[in-house]
Formats: C-alpha cells, structure tokens, sequence
C-alpha cells in the first residue's frame, strides 16, 4: 500500500506550525490555518489531505464556517471532536471581527450602534439566536449575552433567563435582538407576544427594555420604533 504523504515528510521549516512560529499566520494558506487547527490527520490520511478536502467540497474557509457538524463530518477524517474544533475555531474569527477594541465603554444611543455589536454575532447564522445587551444606567455596554439558540424559524425564550443575566450584571436596562434566518425581518405574533411579556416583567423588577431589534438579511425591525412596545 502506497505511504499517505504527511506534514511530516516536508522539511521542518515547510511545516505549517512551524511556519506560523517562524513568520507569522498571515503567510499560511487557508489550507495550512485548517491543517493547524485540526491538528493531526489518520490513519492513511494526512491532516493537509484533510484541509485540502474540506476546502474542495465546500469551496471557502466561510462556507466551512456555515456547515453544520453534521456536513463537516462527512469529510473522512472529520468526526464531531475535529469538526467542533474547526467550528470553534472560525466562530472565534468572526467574533474578533467585529468586536471593538474595548466593548465595554460602546455607549448604545442608536439601533445602529446596537447593529454593530451584533451583526457579526448573528452573521451567517442558520438558526435563530437570541441575544441580550445588557446596559449599564449610560447606556454604555456591560456586555452582549447568548440567551437562546432556537430552529429555523423559532427560538423558546423565557423571561426568567434574560432578567436572570440583567439581574446578574446589575444592568439597568436591556435590548433584545435576534435574527430571522429566512431574511425576512417582520416580527411574528410569538415576537410581539414575547415582547410585551418581557416589557412587563422588566418593569415589575426595575429594568427597562429599550428595544427589541429582529435582523434578517433584507434588513432589520425595530418594535420601539414602529410603536410595538
């Protein structure tokens, strides 16, 4: 049986890890990062083969981002443990992405300054997120909070979880974001319903929801201003 070629046969210096020490990742192709993040390859498969692989079926390091664990792993070599570590990997990029330098002293006035703090949170996303922004008595950012992750087309979110983080944080107030998958962002009856769930219970505990902002491809909707809340 012919001999799989692997990162070791290349001359040390030639190594992605090493390349990376030596000069830094903006040398390394997008198939040498992927070989670095997955680590190792099988038994007759080399990790380069696996990159390599991964890069042919689904064309770019962003599709690969949008796969699910259950499209990755059906690279051979590729089990939920290696695709956990590649989704990890570039949800993390995504993030540094767009975070701002200090987050925490973002001062929140508009919905456009709301949009830049979680557009690249919810950007590529199959399934619906909700998201919570938890302010301080400036409006300045204390921090964005992951509160559910939902279906194609629905999320469960319960009162108790968002004011458990607003409580937590001692914010003083908080905005709701999630996103519609289907592009669309006009709030359903379950939106409008929740919403004004969490207005009240917000006001019993002495938290107030600034807005509930729902982002869709085709652009956003922000209940507070249409007068939904």
């Amino acid at each position: 049986m012919k001999k799989s070629f692997t990162v070791l046969d290349l001359p040390k210096g030639e190594r992605p890890r090493e390349r990376l020490l030596r000069l830094g990742p903006e040398v390394l192709s997008s198939q040498e990062i992927l070989s670095v993040i997955l680590g190792r390859g099988t038994r007759g498969k080399s990790v380069m083969n696996i990159a390599q692989e991964l890069l042919s079926k689904f064309g770019n390091l962003k599709a690969i981002a949008g796969a699910s664990v259950e499209e990755l792993c059906q690279i051979d070599g590729i089990g939920p443990a290696k695709a956990c570590q590649i989704k990890a990997a570039l949800e993390l990029g995504k993030r540094v992405e767009g975070q701002p330098e200090d987050e925490t002293k973002i001062e929140i006035k508009t919905t456009q300054d709301v949009l830049k703090v979680v557009r690249p949170r919810l950007k590529d996303k199959k399934r619906e997120y909700f998201l919570l922004l938890l302010l301080d008595s400036r409006n300045q950012l204390i921090r964005p909070v992951d509160i559910s992750i939902g279906s194609l087309d629905a999320t469960v979110v319960h009162p108790r979880e968002v004011f458990k983080e607003a409580i937590s944080a001692s914010a003083a107030s908080v905005i709701c974001v999630h996103n519609h998958p289907s592009g669309n962002p006009e709030p359903s009856e379950d939106d409008l319903n929740l919403t004004k769930r969490l207005v009240q219970a917000g006001k019993l505990l002495g938290i107030e929801v600034l807005d509930h902002i729902i982002i869709g491809w085709q652009g956003y909707y922000s209940l507070k201003s249409r007068n939904l809340m």
